[in-house]
């Protein structure tokens, strides 16, 4: 297992910063937490993309891979063009559809694009996980909190705190580490800064690999569904 060590997140809008700053320490990168929270950027609603995590990264010297699986932000034919085409279609897609989140994470991933970031679509698949993993690269990810945990939906109740509703709630998105297989080579080491989760209580624990991959492809729902590769650009190894 890569030995992520992660704090549990100070509220419910931090899980993402909180996460890459698991990462930062893995690789014995000095910020502390709080610098992160304060230089992520965050969406009107809460919140981040891991895309904005990625552009943090970027600007600090790392090298950034994105696996994308959202179709909400990306039409699968894309992906054999380059980065500064990638950049006009997502330009010309701004121009006819609406909607503020669509367009802020067009923007991040324009950003992230010309930032010398990688973007690749790929079948997610264990084989792939174990590719990164057998090199001791940890890898962030954007999913449905609600399919990992199997909880209720989410709502803010009048104090703006999410709570768990069947009926009024939402799917919620969430950010964790992937720190490799557990002994059991189904399942996969999460480490979670969300330590009261209501599956698991803690902010370690394993999850099977098949629920695993089903919460991140569900993660398109709040506009991630990715996997996010970072590593210092003076350790960048060979992956596709």
């Amino acid at each position: 297992m890569i030995p992520i060590k992660i704090h549990t997140q100070p509220d419910d809008s931090t899980c993402g910063p909180t996460s890459l700053h698991a990462v930062y320490r893995y690789f014995k990168d000095a910020i502390s937490l709080s610098e992160v929270i304060k230089e992520v950027p965050y969406l009107d609603e809460g919140g981040t993309l891991e895309v904005l995590l990625a552009c943090h990264a970027l600007k600090r010297g790392y090298s950034a891979r994105i696996y994308t699986y959202n179709l909400h932000i990306f039409d699968p034919t894309w992906f054999t063009l380059s980065n500064e085409e990638i950049i006009m279609k997502l330009e010309k897609q701004m121009q006819v559809k609406k909607g503020s989140k669509l367009h802020r994470a067009s923007l991040a991933y324009i950003e992230f694009l010309r930032l010398g970031g990688e973007l690749r679509c790929r079948d997610l698949t264990k084989t792939m996980l174990r590719e990164y993993f057998d090199q001791g690269i940890p890898l962030l990810t954007g999913l449905s909190a609600t399919y990992l945990y199997q909880s209720a939906r989410e709502m803010e109740d009048e104090l703006g705190k999410s709570i768990y509703h069947d009926v009024h709630g939402f799917p919620m998105g969430h950010f964790v580490v992937l720190c490799g297989f557990a002994n059991d080579p189904k399942c996969i080491v999460v480490a979670d800064p969300y330590r009261e989760n209501p599956y698991f209580g803690d902010n370690y624990y394993e999850v099977k690999a098949s629920h695993l991959i089903n919460s991140i492809m569900l993660g398109m729902v709040t506009f991630d569904a990715n996997i996010l590769a970072i590593q210092p650009a003076t350790q960048v190894t060979e992956q596709e």
